[in-house]
């Protein structure tokens, strides 16, 4: 019984022990471990954000169906303008910033996978100091503001550190720019700086607005019906001179005046004090006028300062002589005292006046007085002009031209121009004849460019010349004389008659005349003491027209077009930077 038991336990265990075999090799048969399929996706990563021209490593991972991953080795490409990306995944932004979605590809066969990038600005590389240079009158503000900018030229959030560093007026951390009350051009002065970049603007401040009026003489003592010119000097408030043309009066009798400011006196001896007014806007400046009665002849009334007004460079001299006269216009001879009352400069005891250092016009500042009996005169005091090297010279390789145009040369009759002739980009040229040309033409050459390359340095360098406020343009230049210097408006200038320039000796004296818009001409340039048509310049901002007759001598150069009327000459060059220049009938043109 025992070994039967025994038996039948064995069997039992061998067929239980089969069963479960069985069983898990049935489970292993349905079920079996399998490699990764085909690939199905890809997934690309990061979706990065970057500065401009910085760099970030892709990665690609490639799934099957089933999202398990298989190895790939893609072929990387960016899909827009975000930048680039080498063969090992290694992306570089370009200089555009924005967002650009599913930009950066991957792809293995016909497979591929996506992820976006964004790209910001990158470090601050560069300022700019918004509408500089600046013009503010003295004690006026104005709010600036900097921009800075990454090397991509893309727009770089920053706070300025705004500084003032060569005078000029204050400017504090909000950007608030106040101009002082000395005038003048003060170059490079605005400074906007962050994180070592520095950008710096020019300040120029002109003359406030009028505050006040001082007439000179403030007194004038003369004979019964004797004469004495007056002038006006209006002054902002802090000082700076001011131009006006101011209307005269006389308020509380004594005598008569003009509208240029010549006092006759009246028949009545006595003291008109405050008789003399001159008005300008709401300002008004007086003078009082002492009247006697006329001394017999032989006996002095009278003392004439001559040369009256004198102009005269900053710092230089000028010899005055003073004439004495009777009651009846017989000269009677003197030995004058001289002084300098008014300020501008200092003056010997034989009338050699020396300018001081400061421009600006100094009313019947220089006197010769004998006892009781005076005379005055008036100083114009300039800063010496800083030019380019005097007649072409200063024109480079455009200075065998006497016309030169941005698009076009036109002319209608009996034209003749005595130089070269020079066009570019353009390179039309109409009437020719009968229109005569002695010289070259350069049609869109190469000579042609360089021409007006050189056209373009001379006029930015004409333009930048300092203007002394003293030579503001404010009216018709016809029947005026001007001494050598730069003269200046903001906008036309116009010149019906005659306009007189004195070289005072100078053959190189240079005159230069600044136009922020357009010169227009009805009149002659007349040249005298030495003064040279070569170094006469017209800087014009726009364009400029010689009208019918015209008489025209210096070198004009106008950013646009130039135009002669019939029958104007020009002694000197039409040099037009962008248009054209066109002449009509009889015009001539030569060369200075």
């Amino acid at each position: 019984m025992g070994n039967l038991r025994s038996s039948m336990h064995r069997g039992f265990g061998f067929v239980t022990a089969v069963a479960l075999a069985g069983i898990l090799s049935s489970a292993c048969d349905v079920h079996g471990i399998s490699e990764p399929g085909s690939l199905a996706s890809i997934v690309v990563t990061p979706n990065a954000s970057i500065s401009s021209g910085a760099s970030e490593q892709m990665t690609a991972v490639g799934l099957d169906a089933d999202g398990r991953v298989i190895t790939i080795a893609p072929v990387w490409s960016v899909a827009q303008n975000g930048g680039t990306i080498n063969a090992s995944g290694m992306f570089t932004s370009g200089p555009t910033t924005g967002v650009f979605t599913n930009a950066i590809v991957a792809t293995v066969g016909g497979i591929t996978g996506r992820t976006s990038v964004t790209v910001t600005p990158g470090a601050l590389a560069s300022i700019s100091i918004v509408n500089a240079p600046f013009t503010l009158a003295a004690g006026s503000s104005q709010t600036i503001i900097a921009i800075g900018k990454d090397a991509g030229g893309n727009v770089v959030a920053f706070t300025p550190t705004w500084a003032i560093v060569a005078g000029g007026g204050t400017l504090n951390q909000a950007g608030l720019l106040t101009a002082g009350a000395a005038i003048g051009t003060f170059t490079k002065t605005i400074q906007a700086s962050g994180s070592g970049i520095t950008a710096l603007g020019t300040l120029t401040v002109t003359a406030g607005p009028l505050a006040t009026i001082v007439v000179a003489p403030s007194t004038a003592n003369l004979q019964v019906n004797g004469l004495q010119q007056f002038t006006a000097t209006g002054a902002d408030a802090a000082g700076n001179p001011v131009v006006i043309t101011p209307a005269w009066s006389v308020v509380a009798s004594g005598g008569t005046i003009s509208a240029g400011g010549l006092f006759t006196a009246g028949a009545t001896a006595g003291t008109f004090t405050n008789t003399v007014k001159a008005t300008s806007g709401g300002s008004s400046g007086f003078a009082t006028v002492v009247i006697t009665a006329t001394p017999p002849a032989g006996v002095l009334a009278t003392i004439t300062v001559s040369p009256n007004p004198a102009n005269v460079l900053v710092n230089g001299t000028q010899q005055f002589s003073a004439v004495g006269k009777d009651g009846l216009g017989n000269v009677v001879v003197i030995v004058p005292i001289w002084s300098v009352i008014n300020g501008g400069g200092t003056i010997t005891a034989s009338g050699l006046f020396t300018a001081g250092a400061t421009a600006g016009v100094f009313a019947n500042t220089v006197k010769a007085a004998t006892g009781a009996i005076n005379g005055t005169a008036t100083v114009n005091e300039t800063v010496a002009v800083v030019t380019p090297p005097a007649g072409g010279a200063a024109l480079g390789t455009a200075a065998p031209n006497g016309i030169m145009a941005g698009t076009a040369v036109t002319c209608v009759t009996n034209g003749t121009i005595n130089a070269d002739v020079s066009i570019s980009p353009g390179n039309t040229l109409t009437g020719f004849g009968p229109c005569v040309i002695t010289g070259v033409r350069h049609l869109g050459d190469a000579v042609a460019l360089q021409g007006q390359i050189d056209l373009t340095t001379a006029y930015n360098t004409l333009a930048a010349l300092p203007c002394p406020p003293a030579n503001a343009i404010v009216a018709n230049l016809g029947g005026t004389t001007k001494a050598a210097g730069v003269y200046c408006t903001a906008s036309g200038i116009s010149v019906s008659g005659t306009l007189t320039l004195d070289g005072g000796g100078n053959p190189n004296a240079t005159f230069v005349f600044q136009a922020g818009t357009s010169l227009t001409t009805a009149g002659n340039i007349v040249l005298i003491n030495g003064a040279q048509a070569a170094n006469v310049f017209w800087q014009v901002g726009s364009s400029a027209t010689l009208g019918t007759a015209s008489q025209w001598q210096g070198n004009i150069l106008a950013l646009t077009s130039i135009t002669l009327v019939d029958n104007a000459t020009l002694l000197g060059r039409a040099l037009a930077r962008n248009g054209a220049v066109s002449l009509g009938t009889n015009n001539v043109i030569t060369l200075p």
